[in-house]
């Protein structure tokens, strides 16, 4: 599978935001679209960190 889990990071604390991400879009200045394996949906506002897809992980920050 190459899904991944994404997280968002406030004052260097990283908080789960969506488990297994297929899709991330860009949708505007700052703002991304995350899309799971089974259709769900999420609007996220941050700039993008980091991305271990090794790890499965994609880390935004604001």
């Amino acid at each position: 599978m190459c899904e991944a889990n994404v997280y968002l990071e406030k004052n260097g604390i990283e908080e789960l935001v969506m488990e297994s991400v297929d899709i991330v879009e860009p949708e505007g200045d700052d703002t991304f679209r995350l899309v799971g394996i089974f259709g769900d949906q999420k609007i996220i506002r941050g700039r993008l960190k980091a991305m271990k897809l090794v790890d499965h992980r994609i880390v935004f920050c604001v």
